[in-house]
C-alpha cells in the first residue's frame, strides 16, 4: 500500500519487491524480493471469469462512463484471475504473496458476481490465511512488513463478509492497535517512547519501526473496514499522528511546518519526505497520494468535516486538481506512485461524499467521470494496467497497479 502499496494501495495504496510502498523513504530491513529467486508458475489452465456487469449505487455516472467503468472493471479482473498461481495465490514474481493475494481478493469480492464461496475466491483465502501467526499478523516473515500485508488481510476478510472469518479479522486488527507507538514502548532510536514524542499515535512497517502517514492510513482503513468506530482509542490516538503530518502549522508544533509552505497538505513522515523536500526543519513537500490519506483517515478517525484541518486538506485538493500525475510531486517524479493515487483519491473522495469538486478556479468536476477516463486511457488490451512512466514503488508491475486501478474504479461505482 506517497504511501507503498496497497500501496501504493492501495496503498496504496495502498508495496515492493526489494522496494518500500509509495512514500517510504527507507527500504525495509528485510527487503521483499523473491523468496527463491524464481518466478512462481501461473496456473496452466485459469478458469475464465464471466461476470455480468458491476453494479453502480450511484446516479452520478453517465450512460458513457458506466459502460466505461464495467468494461474496465471487468477487463481487470479477468486479468488478474488469468495471473493466478498454481497454489492460487498472487505475487509480484513471488514477492509479498500474502498482501498481494489479499488485494486481489478484496477487488473480487467487491464483484456482485462473487463472494467467499466462489472457487477462485476459496482458493485464495487458503493461501492467505496460511501465513496467519500466533498473534494475528498475517504475512511472510522471511519477507517482512507485517502491518502493511496484515491491514490488506484485514480489508479482504472484511469484504467476505464471512462470520467465520470474524475470529481472523479481530486478531489480526488487535495486531495492529499492538504495534501502534505508544508512550513506555521501546523507541525506533533506542529507549523508550515518551509521553510527548511526536511518533505517538504513529505505525510503521513494523513493531517498533519509525511511522508514517502510508502505513498508518493503512492500518486505519483496515480498523475502518473491520467495524473499528472513531471513539476506539488507536483511532483517536492517530490523530494526534496525522496531525503532526500535516503542512499546517496552526495544528501542528512540529519544526518543519513552521517552515512549510502551510498549505494543508500532508506529507510522508516526520524526518523526510518522498517529494524530494528537505530534512525536518527546512519544510516538506505536501503531495497528492499522502494528502488524499491523511484526509480520509482523519474523517475515519470522526474529526468533524468542518474542522480546520480537514478543510486545510480539502483547501489543498482543490488547489491541486488533477489526474495526469500525482499533484505537487516535482515534475521529473510527477508520474511516481500514480496508480497508488488514483486508489486513496476514489477511496477519499468517496467518503468525502460529494459527487462534484469544485476547484480553486472555480472550475466544476465530476471526479467519477475523470477517474474513469485517466483509467480508460491507460488500460491495456489484455485489462491490465501498468505505470510505463514510473516503476517506482512497483507500479511496473501490472497486478500491483491492476489492483490500484480496479480498486478505484469500484469506489467510483459505490455512493
Amino acid at each position: 500500500m506517497n504511501h507503498r502499496p496497497f500501496t501504493s494501495i492501495l496503498m496504496i495504496g495502498w508495496i515492493a519487491a526489494a522496494a518500500v510502498l509509495p512514500g517510504c523513504s527507507k527500504k525495509p530491513a528485510q527487503p521483499a524480493g523473491r523468496g527463491d529467486g524464481k518466478a512462481p508458475k501461473i496456473a496452466k489452465a485459469p478458469v475464465p471469469l464471466k461476470l455480468s456487469a458491476p453494479v453502480a449505487e450511484t446516479e452520478a455516472i453517465d450512460a458513457d462512463h458506466l459502460a466505461k467503468v464495467r468494461k474496465l472493471v471487468n477487463g481487470g479482473l479477468g486479468y488478474m484471475v488469468a495471473q493466478r498461481e498454481v497454489d492460487g495465490g498472487w505475487s509480484m514474481d513471488g514477492a509479498m504473496k500474502p498482501a498481494i493475494t489479499a488485494m486481489v481478493l478484496k477487488c473480487l469480492l467487491q464483484h456482485p458476481d462473487l463472494d467467499v464461496n466462489s472457487p477462485v475466491v476459496k482458493k485464495g483465502f487458503d493461501v492467505l490465511l496460511s501465513y496467519r501467526q500466533k498473534d494475528g499478523a498475517i504475512f511472510d516473515p522471511k519477507q517482512g512488513m507485517p502491518a502493511y500485508s496484515t491491514s490488506i488481510a484485514v480489508m479482504a476478510m472484511a469484504a467476505a463478509k464471512d462470520p467465520k472469518l470474524n475470529g481472523a479479522i479481530r486478531q489480526a486488527s488487535d495486531y495492529l492497535k499492538g504495534i501502534q507507538i505508544k508512550p513506555g514502548q521501546e523507541s525506533p532510536d533506542g529507549g523508550t517512547v515518551a509521553a510527548d514524542s511526536p511518533r505517538v499515535g504513529g505505525v510503521g512497517y513494523g513493531r517498533n519501526g519509525e511511522p508514517n502517514l502510508s502505513v498508518l492510513g493503512f492500518a486505519m482503513e483496515a480498523w475502518h473496514d473491520a467495524g473499528v468506530t472513531a471513539d476506539d482509542e488507536s483511532m483517536k490516538m492517530a490523530i494526534g499522528f496525522l496531525s503532526r503530518l500535516q503542512n499546517r502549522s496552526e495544528s501542528n508544533p512540529m519544526p518543519w511546518a513552521r517552515e512549510g509552505a502551510g498549505d494543508g497538505g500532508y506529507v510522508y513522515d516526520l524526518k523526510t519526505s518522498k517529494a524530494g523536500s528537505g530534512p525536518e526543519g527546512r519544510g516538506l513537500r505536501s503531495y497528492g497520494s499522502m494528502t488524499y490519506v491523511g484526509f480520509k483517515s482523519m474523517l475515519y478517525a470522526g474529526v468533524d468535516r468542518n474542522d480546520p484541518r480537514v478543510q486545510g486538506a480539502y483547501m489543498w485538493i482543490r488547489r491541486h486538481w488533477r489526474l495526469d500525475s500525482n499533484p505537487n510531486l516535482p515534475t521529473a517524479r510527477s508520474k511516481q506512485g500514480l496508480f497508488y493515487y488514483y486508489h486513496v483519491f476514489a477511496k477519499a473522495l468517496r467518503v468525502w461524499g460529494v459527487d462534484e469538486i469544485t476547484d480553486l478556479k472555480q472550475v466544476k468536476h465530476n471526479w467519477r467521470h475523470e477517474l474513469i477516463d485517466a483509467l480508460s486511457d491507460r488500460a491495456a488490451a489484455d485489462g491490465s494496467w501498468v505505470n510505463t512512466e514510473a516503476t517506482r514503488w512497483d507500479e511496473g508491475n501490472p497486478i500491483l497497479a491492476t489492483c490500484f486501478a480496479v480498486m478505484a474504479l469500484q469506489e467510483a461505482l459505490r455512493k
